[in-house]
């Protein structure tokens, strides 16, 4: 038997999405865990017929204050932060006869989703801020060499499975929730303080912008997805970290579906091939090397609209990056595997695609969810600095060919305005991820 596995013996639940928490409860009791939890779930899990003490009869004294305060008391954070190892820590514990908690499953008030709401409520949203649940989170993940600490639905099944296989919970798993523990207080912290800071005070009143585009206070916490095959040239390293607040389609979030791992300039190149392609509402393809278009095209059928942008300048877009706005099909799939390029990004490729470009092994295939494409792209343009960052909106805007004044001695033709890019380029207006001829079209 593993040495650092903790023997589960009790448990404080204490949820705000309460996805998953009944069948993670009735399975601790299985394994003879005791149960402690707080107001609305230890409502919800005696609802499931799970028995369980409340909180109160923990340490002695109600909820107060509309339930602003629950779990801070020593009675809870004593039990969570005492080491089993120091003898005096044991002691002082069973001389307030309090006994140890052992995990502790907890998530947070939807802080970040109330500030997002189409009508935003400044009240509400202070009172979103949670306090009893970061440092319920804190006091676990501190004492990680003795409690485990859950912080998401999707961690339970996870734990049942370990104790069930080992029969407690080891010091490799409980080191990695507890940084993930910490990751999310960090982001969690990070939102609030950004949000205040676009906070005023009148004398007797406080009021916000909210959504501010360049608040006083920006945290953005990142998060490392994988290492790259190397930086922009082979002897550096390099790895892609993800944005908390990233929505919307965004390459953070691509799936790779084959290919060589990705580089630093791969990336680069991707970025730029999906900007450039969200900005038109219809079919569009475009080919790019080292961050520079060298060909882009729009119209139907897909395939068309490749071998136009393609053609545009071949000996530039010879190992090239391809983006296209529309689901992959078989017949521009061939058109992209008859030359050498690097990758191609896109909402999503039809199994005859995926056929064709899987002959490619070398081809990294990425592809963005087709909903995530129906959503307003990231409207920020972040660049690096020393000691800093650069922030500023992309540039998106529409060309009005009324507000245009013609310098040249004759007017562009119709065909000439359209390449100079006055048309729809807002990718929220009627995206479509089907392609033409697609079977659910």
């Amino acid at each position: 038997m593993e040495t650092g596995l903790i023997h589960v013996q009790r448990a404080l639940l204490s949820v705000s999405d309460k996805a998953g928490i009944a069948e993670f409860a009735k399975g601790l009791v299985e394994f003879g865990v005791a149960l402690i939890s707080t107001g609305k779930t230890a409502e919800h899990l005696r609802t499931a017929e799970i028995k369980v003490t409340d909180v109160a009869e923990v340490t002695g004294y109600p909820e107060m204050l509309e339930g602003r305060v629950k779990t801070l008391h020593p009675a809870i954070h004593a039990a969570i932060l005492a080491s089993r190892r120091d003898p005096e820590h044991q002691s002082q514990l069973e001389q307030r006869r309090i006994s140890p908690i052992d995990l502790v499953a907890v998530n947070l008030y939807p802080f970040e989703a109330t500030i997002e709401e189409e009508t935003l409520d400044l009240s509400r949203a202070i009172e979103q801020i949670d306090i009893g649940g970061p440092a319920l989170i804190r006091s676990a993940a501190k004492n990680l060499e003795c409690v485990v600490i859950l912080t998401h639905p999707g961690q339970y099944p996870e734990i049942l499975r370990e104790i069930r296989q080992h029969g407690g919970i080891s010091l490799k798993t409980r080191l990695r929730l507890a940084q993930e523990a910490f990751q999310l207080t960090t982001r969690y912290e990070g939102a609030i303080a950004t949000f205040l800071s676009a906070v005023s005070a009148t004398e007797a009143s406080l009021m916000t912008q909210w959504p501010q585009p360049f608040p006083p206070f920006l945290a953005w916490g990142l998060e490392k997805v994988q290492p790259l095959r190397y930086g922009e040239n082979p002897h550096q390293q390099g790895a892609l970290y993800r944005g908390s607040r990233t929505k919307g389609p965004c390459l953070a979030n691509a799936e790779q579906l084959q290919g060589k791992a990705l580089s630093y300039s791969n990336l680069l190149d991707l970025d730029a091939a999906l900007h450039l392609v969200l900005e038109f509402s219809g079919p569009a393809a475009c080919l790019i090397k080292h961050s520079n278009p060298c060909g882009v095209a729009i119209g139907e059928p897909l395939v068309d609209v490749y071998q136009r942008a393609r053609s545009t300048d071949l000996v530039s877009a010879y190992g090239g990056v391809v983006g296209l706005n529309r689901i992959v099909d078989e017949a521009t799939a061939k058109e992209i595997a008859s030359t050498f390029v690097e990758a191609v990004i896109a909402p999503e490729y039809t199994e005859a695609a995926k056929e064709v470009l899987r002959l490619r092994t070398n081809l990294r295939i990425m592809r963005i969810q087709a909903e995530e494409w129906q959503l307003p792209p990231d409207p920020w343009d972040m660049r690096r600095i020393s000691g800093g960052l650069l922030l500023q909106e992309r540039d998106r805007t529409d060309l009005d060919k009324t507000a245009l004044a013609v310098v040249t001695k004759r007017e562009p033709t119709p065909a000439e305005w359209e390449a100079l890019g006055c048309h729809c380029r807002n990718p929220t207006r009627g995206f479509s991820a089907r392609p033409r001829g697609h079977p659910s079209g």
